[in-house]
């Protein structure tokens, strides 16, 4: 599945520095707003370590790993949806995204301006929070507009869909995103995780996933594409002193903290150097390809593989999803005509080979209803005259 996290924040604090380090592709990240006047995008690769180890068990060379792509979206800025900056251009390119990473300046560098002249993350984030909920109650006051005059021509329609619109109304005009909805965050606490702090940057967990909204209200709302109603994640940019221990605004969602300067400036070493540079700061070792796994982790994606001696391959899809769904995201002949899939466990292909691995009954026959669990290796079998 195509997955697209748009990257957003003010100006100045780190967003093309991040997208340059996830995808190390050059995009301009001058010292003033607006720089990035059309979003850049970029294909990254999302890291597996599993996926060696299977191809040298199926004896392939060939490698396709999952990938997520990243929209450097340019700064957003107080009163962005009255126009202010380059306004709702901006909001636009974010509806298209399936998620967003809103980067959040944490560092100090008196070479780096910030755009309200002093760095709060806290009135930050609400900057950003209030301007993306003013575009989705434009939305929905447009939406709730053309309701009224469906209502006179499909009443039954009008009266079904009305209810949700105004809940969401109603949600948005008291200041709360309408992913809030979903759950009813529980305090966060300010210890970091020592483990991910290790790799140079810190992990938040989300929340207690209490719906607010039914199956249907949720597909009622799904053409409106609203932009709150996205998984949102925020990024933490400290400085390379304070990634150890970062100080940090109180937080109920999801988030990571990395320094985006850190990873610009060890782009230009070498391993050896990069080693004893992470050394002197205190820092066994930095990678962003955490940070993409924990995004992908966050979203409640999964991967399962494809393997044998044509290529070893990483398939993305939701946690949840049942073995003929899987199947459709090589094709959707594999799904319509599914009939069943041989299942194993990476660990036991890599350990045994998939003859071996049958010998042993590590290799299941899954029907229609098994649900595909991270890490499972599939060979699909499938009917296409259904």
């Amino acid at each position: 599945m195509k997955l697209s996290i748009g990257i957003v924040g003010l100006p100045n604090v780190g967003k093309s520095t991040l997208f340059n380090a996830l995808t190390k592709n050059q995009v301009d990240a001058k010292n003033y707003p607006f720089c990035t006047i059309d979003p850049n995008v970029g294909i990254v690769s999302v890291p597996d370590e599993r996926l060696e180890p299977l191809a040298q068990a199926v004896k392939t060379e060939k490698i396709i790993p999952a990938i997520v792509e990243f929209t450097d979206i340019a700064g957003i800025v107080k009163n962005a949806h009255k126009g202010e900056g380059l306004g709702n251009k901006f909001l636009s390119h974010i509806r298209e995204s399936d998620a967003i990473l809103e980067v959040v300046r944490v560092f100090e560098d008196s070479n780096v301006l910030h755009v309200d002249g002093n760095i709060n993350p806290t009135s930050d984030m609400e900057t950003i929070s209030m301007e993306l909920i003013f575009a989705d109650l434009a939305n929905m006051e447009k939406t709730i507009q053309r309701t009224e005059k469906l209502g006179k021509t499909d009443p039954k329609e009008a009266s079904l869909q009305m209810p949700v619109f105004k809940k969401i109304q109603k949600w948005l005009e008291d200041g709360k995103p309408a992913r809030a909805l979903f759950a009813n965050p529980s305090p966060r606490h300010s210890a970091l995780d020592a483990e991910s702090r290790k790799h140079g940057f810190t992990v938040g967990a989300g929340n207690d996933n209490k719906v607010g909204l039914t199956k249907k209200e949720l597909e009622i709302l799904k053409p409106l594409n609203l932009i709150t109603l996205k998984p949102h994640i925020y990024a933490f940019n400290v400085s390379e002193a304070d990634l150890a221990k970062p100080k940090l605004p109180e937080m109920k969602e999801d988030f990571v903290v990395f320094s985006a300067k850190l990873e610009q400036d060890l782009q230009d070493l070498s391993d050896p150097e990069q080693k004893e540079y992470l050394q002197e700061l205190g820092i066994e070792d930095t990678d962003l390809n955490r940070l993409i796994k924990k995004t992908y982790e966050i979203l409640g994606l999964i991967t399962y593989f494809t393997a044998g001696e044509m290529e070893a391959r990483a398939w993305t899809i939701k946690k949840g999803w049942t073995a003929p769904r899987a199947a459709g995201e090589i094709h959707t002949d594999f799904e319509k005509g599914f009939i069943s899939a041989d299942v194993v466990n990476w660990k036991d292909l890599v350990e045994f080979g998939w003859q071996g691995a049958k010998e042993k009954g590590k290799v299941r026959a899954e029907g229609r209803d098994y649900v595909a669990k991270d890490g499972d290796v599939m060979i699909f079998k499938f009917n296409v005259s259904k």
